[in-house]
């Protein structure tokens, strides 16, 4: 059996995170990895994350804020890591590449490899330097005029009106950012990821295919026609930069003093180095190997469309570069990446600073952490960008999650505590043999619902998040439609025939809750403890941690004969029309005292 290592692109330590990033590549992670681990074992997946920590944006920021680099990012690291608490998305391991103990040793070997194996090579070329501050200028230390529309206040790397990338040397009457002198130009020396050089030695073949020690998954679309774009056109890339944070390059190198690794370069393989402190923590400081140069590992990245070019090109070369240099095995090559496009608010991209947000701890204190996660899901930006909608947040809180899902617990459990005294009914042998009981048992609107359950494996595994929630909410309606059809609080005043087809109905009502506390585990799983702790002795002991067998009546679906379930209590409270339109004024007004 393969062994899953999922990885969600590691947040940048600049700031908050919003309900788009979670969108993007957090929590279908969360939600792939939950049912991995059920359908697969726990054993067999690993999911590794944590914050990134160093980079231009960081430095500056924190510069501007007058506190140091590490007090800067320690702070968002602890905001960062609470929203993903909040929505319930668990990491086996979340770290971080300046609080890593084993990431700046493993970046430089990283390196030191390619360098000494070629892949890296160091050019000098003129870049802005201050002589008011005496050190080099990144190129978010910069802003002038573009140099395609002429707005005068571009970034040294892009400019936000015409939304061109901009070389920094191509600015017009640029400024320093840190102490507004006008920069000169001055040459300095780095070094640069020979990405053609990689292509040839085996990015290629990897990508398209043909490496049988690395197969690769269908590519999503929106990856695919990104990456062959770059691929036909690939150049070298800068891996260091003048800073005075971040990680040291090696010792002994000529003019490399002031100089460390580019954010990009370093931030992957932060993945590694979290799996070692993951590995050391566990007293096992080698297992580490057993994920990454394993070739039953199946390596998966979770991120948002922008980091597309960086998994799927530059960390593929990277870790193509080092061939055997770590131990004798080389490591694995991404097995997919499922890119998500972008996951926008009320019509407009997510903009803190302009008030187009939504508050993280005034949303939690007043919804429901499940439906969030199951309304994310449902409206997932998978094959094009889209959107949280307010009203639709209230049409999946309300009309599925309240009404389906919900209800179903509800009506069938408080009618089997008040008619059965909260025991799963017995079925005899006399009443099995019953016509109209083995109508009650094999009903259409069950088969229904085995049909739309067996088909979410297929879907999550296949990286279609949405599709599996469709299903989900299919299968809840087929299960209320069939409580419907048998009219159990009629028959329960029934003549014996009528008496057995409502215990089975039941019966199948208990027997379904069970399987459906499992279905919907990875979307919910607070939702999915309350429907175990509601059925009681008929929930079964290994629900928390098995998927179940894909047809749902093999073995057969049944529920304890006897089993008692406990006290029934409200999954999803109901949304009302005041609350959201006053969320929406508020958002808006939020907004308008940000223009």
């Amino acid at each position: 059996m393969p062994r899953y290592l999922i990885t969600s692109a590691l947040p940048y330590a600049n700031g908050p995170i919003h309900f788009g990033h979670v969108a993007g590549a957090y929590l279908p992670a969360d939600v792939y990895v939950r049912y991995l681990k059920m359908a697969k074992g726990p054993e067999n997946v690993l999911y590794v994350c944590g914050t990134d920590e160093h980079g231009v944006a960081i430095t500056l920021k924190a510069e501007q804020a007058g506190v140091g680099y590490r007090e800067y990012v320690d702070g968002w690291h602890k905001e960062i890591r609470g929203l993903f608490d909040q929505f319930g998305i668990e990491f086996d391991t979340f770290s971080g590449t300046s609080r890593c103990e084993y990431h700046a040793e493993a970046s430089r070997k990283f390196f030191s490899v390619l360098l000494e194996r070629e892949f890296v090579f160091e050019k000098t070329e003129r870049q802005w330097f201050s002589e008011q501050s005496g050190r080099f200028l990144p190129d978010r230390y910069l802003q002038g005029g573009c140099p395609q529309c002429d707005f005068e206040t571009a970034r040294g790397d892009e400019c936000p009106n015409c939304g061109s990338w901009i070389d920094a040397r191509e600015l017009k009457n640029p400024i320093s950012l840190i102490d507004g002198s006008t920069p000169i130009l001055k040459p300095t020396k780095h070094w640069y990821l020979d990405l053609p050089k990689l292509q040839e030695a085996g990015l290629d073949d990897w990508y398209r295919g043909n490496d049988p020690q690395n197969p690769v998954h269908a590519w999503k679309p929106n990856v695919d026609g990104h990456v062959q774009a770059m691929l036909r056109d690939l150049h070298e890339r800068p891996i260091t930069r003048d800073l005075p944070w971040g990680v040291d390059l090696p010792d002994g190198l000529e003019d490399s003093d002031g100089k460390v690794l580019y954010v990009w370069f370093d931030a992957p393989i932060g993945y590694i180095s979290a799996t070692m402190e993951w590995a050391a923590a566990k007293g096992e400081p080698e297992a580490w190997r057993d994920w990454w140069q394993n070739d039953d590992t199946h390596l998966v990245h979770f991120i948002g469309k922008d980091n597309i070019a960086f998994h799927v090109v530059v960390f593929p070369s990277m870790l193509l570069g080092q061939q055997e240099a770590w131990g004798g095995k080389p490591f694995v090559l991404p097995w997919a990446v499922p890119a998500n496009e972008f996951y926008n608010l009320q019509g407009r991209k997510f903009n803190t600073s302009s008030g187009w947000y939504l508050d993280n701890a005034s949303f939690f204190e007043q919804y429901n952490a499940d439906a969030a996660r199951f309304h994310v899901l449902m409206s997932a930006p998978e094959t094009a960008d889209s959107e949280f909608s307010w009203t639709e947040f209230q049409v999946t809180n309300n009309n599925l999650l309240a009404d389906k899902v919900g209800n179903l617990a509800s009506r069938s459990l408080k009618f089997l505590d008040k008619r059965f005294d909260g025991v799963v009914p017995e079925l005899s042998a006399e009443a099995l043999a019953n016509e109209a009981v083995q109508a009650v048992l094999n009903h259409e609107s069950l088969r229904e619902t085995d049909r739309a359950f067996d088909a979410m494996a297929g879907f999550i595994e296949n990286f279609e998040f949405r599709k599996a929630a469709q299903h989900f909410i299919a299968g809840c309606s087929s299960l209320n439609q069939f409580f419907d059809a048998m009219e159990p609080w009629k028959k329960i005043k029934g003549d014996e025939q009528d008496l057995a087809c409502c215990a089975a109905t039941l019966e199948r009502c208990v027997a379904y809750l069970e399987l459906l506390s499992r279905r919907i585990a990875p979307f919910c799983p607070t939702t999915a403890k309350k429907i175990r702790a509601m059925l009681g002795e008929a929930a079964a002991a290994d629900a928390a941690t098995a998927w179940g067998a894909e047809d749902a009546n093999t073995p057969p679906l049944t529920a304890p004969a006897g089993a008692k379930i406990d006290a029934v209590e409200v999954l999803f409270s109901k949304v009302d029309d005041d609350q959201i339109a006053a969320e929406i004024t508020k958002l808006e007004a939020s907004a308008a005292v940000s223009d």
